[in-house]
């Protein structure tokens, strides 16, 4: 269910926190909280959620910016050639263009909330969810241009 404030078509909006099913990538749990239907394609928002030391395969978006809020836990970023350390409470924003990634260190894992704007590509985790890692990585690249993103190497150890 999707509550709107105001007439214009995505002035603003209020959505319950179960209006997508979870979706389990590459161990994670992904939960997507508004996309890009929803926002007129201003903005992506989910959730990762690791139960255990994790994250993405480094890559760049081409054509969206990124914003991460630690929830729980501490990750370590990489972008642009640099590593530094984010704890809960804590943010990081990577630029559209930029090669990245982040991994989550502790053993409890943790929780990130990111924000990609503009949106879509919150849409790749449903695209990609059947796909195994590393094995299925030729058509996890091929999907991946689809939304924007390609990955251009392993993640953080």
């Amino acid at each position: 269910m999707r509550l709107s404030f105001f007439t214009a078509a995505v002035a603003a909006l209020a959505c319950p926190a179960l209006a997508h099913d979870p979706i389990e990538w590459n161990g994670s749990t992904v939960h997507v909280l508004l996309d890009k239907e929803m926002t007129g394609g201003d903005m992506g928002m989910f959730t990762t959620h690791f139960v255990g030391p994790g994250g993405p395969p480094r890559h760049i978006h081409d054509d969206a910016g990124e914003a991460f809020y630690v929830l729980e836990g501490e990750a370590q970023f990489l972008a642009d050639g640099e590593v530094m350390l984010v704890k809960a409470g804590e943010a990081a924003f990577v630029q559209k263009g930029v090669d990245h990634t982040f991994r989550l260190t502790g053993e409890e894992g943790g929780k990130i909330l990111v924000i990609v704007a503009p949106g879509g590509f919150e849409g790749f985790f449903e695209a990609t969810k059947h796909l195994k890692l590393p094995d299925d990585m030729d058509e996890l690249n091929r999907i991946s241009e689809e939304f924007g993103q390609i990955f251009t190497g392993p993640p953080l150890e």
